[in-house]
């Protein structure tokens, strides 16, 4: 018996590693938008018209200047290319949804796109690599709004197509994390949810339709070029469904993710576990709700391809994935000695290895949470 003694007692007070760092913003912003291009370097966004930026990993939070003009805006997604390049978009009504760019390391900014329809409202932007690049809006005139660009985001064309139509009463896409859609080799897919129930629409071919429009005379073939696949995440409610997907697998050009995770629940119901994520092994064609699920709503999910691993933050807590988002358990139920209590909660989005947060939240998630 006094070895196993010996043994508890030992392995109480070695202190617990710790599993997120927090870091310093110097900003109170409510930040939603990360992105971590490696080598160091991420970009944050968020609202009052704030980026930020590291080169370091995070030792260091540089404040960006300001996009002209964007002091009341909300910035919730940002895609970068380096350390120089960027492109933030923020989410608001009509031409409060806008994008700019810059080339200089946020020295300076060019407003790249404003939103045309003064009903219409962004939620997210995905770039694969620096060229190909998709911007998603809410439902306008009973259609998803969806641009494409094919030179970086200088120009973009509309996306007009039957399989993206949806009642802006009973759909819509979530801005809450800029992780509602994804692009793989060129196919793009997008979560929604709403009182009409949760939904994945997701192109069936490698195609993209620059400035095409109904009275196209080859309209008809275009439009079987997207699919909608209902998803068990939600309750029917305007506040609830998928808030996030990921994917994994995705082996080069033109080859899909055929692993994919989702997340979400009802925003104003942070607790309830229910109905919170979903997996599929088949690109999105078919969804299995978890058998456990994620301790409360999620709002971001991410794939950690080194550990097999899947993270997924909300407001009430972290979790992770090692069986592809069928299985899933608390992150950090035992802080480290120098860890406040709430480092594992009140995170809005990730980029592995940064989440972000309101009030300037950052963090750095550890290695050491990501082991099995």
């Amino acid at each position: 018996m006094r070895p196993a003694l010996l043994l508890a007692l030992f392995s109480v007070a070695i202190p617990a590693p710790a599993q997120f760092t927090l870091q310093t913003s110097n900003t109170s912003a409510d930040l939603r938008g990360i992105h971590n291009v490696g080598n160091g370097v991420a970009w944050a966004s968020g609202s009052n018209g704030t980026v930020l930026r590291t080169e370091d990993g995070g030792y260091v939070w540089q404040s960006c200047s300001m996009p002209p003009g964007a002091e009341k805006l909300d910035f919730r997604g940002i895609q970068a290319f380096d350390a120089n390049t960027a492109i933030v978009m923020s989410s608001g009504p009509g031409d409060q949804s806008r994008l700019y760019k810059t080339t200089d390391g946020c020295h300076t900014w060019k407003l790249l796109f404003e939103n045309p329809d003064k009903d219409g409202f962004w939620d997210a932007i995905n770039f694969d690599g620096g060229r190909w690049g998709w911007l998603l809006g809410d439902p306008v005139k009973n259609t998803f709004v969806l641009f494409a660009t094919e030179d970086g985001g200088r120009t973009w064309y509309r996306q007009h197509n039957k399989g993206l139509r949806a009642v802006p009463a009973l759909q819509g896409a979530f801005a809450a994390s800029n992780t509602s859609m994804i692009g793989s080799g060129g196919f793009i897919s997008f979560a929604s949810g709403g009182k009409g129930g949760a939904f994945l629409y997701a192109t069936s071919t490698f195609s993209i339709c620059l400035d095409c429009n109904f009275e196209d005379s080859d309209y008809e073939g275009r439009q079987t070029e997207w699919q909608r696949r209902d998803m068990p995440i939600g309750s029917r409610t305007e506040a609830s469904g998928v808030f996030s997907i990921a994917g994994a697998n995705s082996s080069g050009p033109g080859i899909r993710n055929k692993t994919l995770v989702a997340v979400g629940g009802d925003y104003t119901k942070p607790n309830d576990a229910a109905s919170t994520a979903a997996f599929s092994l088949d690109a999105g064609e078919h969804w299995t709700p978890a058998q456990t699920p994620p301790h409360g709503y999620r709002s971001s999910v991410a794939n950690d391809p080194s550990t097999k691993s899947w993270i997924t933050v909300g407001s009430n807590g972290t979790d992770i994935s090692t069986d592809d988002g069928r299985n899933w358990r608390p992150i950090h139920p035992d802080p480290a000695l120098h860890e406040t209590p709430d480092a594992d909660r009140n995170w809005n989005a990730l980029s592995l290895p940064y989440v972000v947060g309101p009030k300037g939240r950052i963090g750095r998630l550890e290695p050491a949470a990501l082991k099995h």
